[in-house]
């Protein structure tokens, strides 16, 4: 599933092709694409027909597109395979598009969204006074938010009785971290991803989050990460940071520090990867 680089590569794109057009007409091609839009596919079109696009946004992995003067917003959920493609008119139908949407204007390009998986969709929202959609407004502010809070994320851990890797996937404590970046943070950190998050003092705290921080930086500079052609900008174009990565998906490799071979182990229906001499486990205490 994509993390905060992947989405917000995508919002980039929507910023540069999509924002502050006008929805000519939009057209859904598959019903589960809109399946959280409650009154169903031919409303959720509808309510998009005439209204101009605001700067589209994002926080943590959740994307939207405001509709200026509406008070309302289409929450785009990317899932396992979704992608929100910008095509010109006469470029061929993708095998899985889902919904199309076109704009009232001579530019020659409309806004796809294509979904292998169909476990995303879009779905339209009000917005709350601080303009987000209102089913999301519980997730927390993600690291590059400037108005992320530093102390106020020690403060959660230390109360938290949970694990540091628990904590980061966490949304309702700090949004956008995915299993890829919070095993390559915790191996910048030198972490175990068992270790206790009431142990962390506040200078691990703060280096922790540098380098989730520089994590997100570095993917978001090579556009993402993708292990397949389902994560794609809305160009089309794949990331390349799984070429950089550390700890992830490196099983039996040597460390990049030590040399000593990386170890995966399954961890909440999925997989962490770690050095068992960088980031050595917690004592077991009696």
């Amino acid at each position: 599933m994509p993390e905060l680089p992947e989405v917000e590569v995508v919002r980039r794109g929507l910023e540069r092709w999509v924002a502050h057009r006008t929805v000519a007409d939009a057209e859904v091609l598959h019903p589960r694409a809109v399946r959280r839009h409650v009154a169903g596919p031919d409303d959720f079109a509808h309510r998009l027909k005439g209204h101009r696009v605001g700067t589209p946004s994002r926080r943590g992995k959740y994307l939207w597109l405001p509709l200026e003067d509406t008070g309302q917003a289409v929450l785009a959920h990317l899932g396992m395979s979704g992608q929100l493609l910008v095509q010109p008119h006469e470029a061929p139908a993708e095998k899985h598009l889902r919904i199309r949407v076109r704009f009232a204007d001579a530019l020659g390009t409309e806004l796809r969204f294509v979904d292998q998986r169909t476990f995303g969709g879009l779905s339209l929202h009000e917005t709350t006074p601080e303009g987000l959609p209102d089913v999301i407004a519980h997730i927390a502010r993600d690291p590059l938010d400037p108005l992320f809070d530093d102390e106020a994320f020690h403060q959660a851990l230390r109360r938290k009785r949970t694990t540091v890797k628990r904590a980061l996937l966490d949304q309702s404590l700090i949004s956008g971290v995915g299993n890829i970046y919070a095993d390559e943070a915790l191996w910048r950190a030198r972490l175990h991803y068992e270790r206790p998050t009431a142990t962390l003092t506040r200078p691990r705290t703060t280096e922790l989050l540098g380098h989730v921080r520089d994590v997100m930086n570095a993917a978001l500079a090579v556009g993402g990460t993708s292990f397949d052609s389902l994560y794609v900008n809305v160009n089309g174009e794949s990331g390349y940071f799984d070429r950089s990565l550390d700890a992830y998906g490196r099983e039996g490799l040597p460390c990049r520090r030590c040399g000593t071979p990386v170890r995966r182990r399954p961890w909440m229906n999925r997989s962490s990867y770690f050095c068992p001499k960088c980031q050595r486990p917690p004592r077991v205490t009696a």
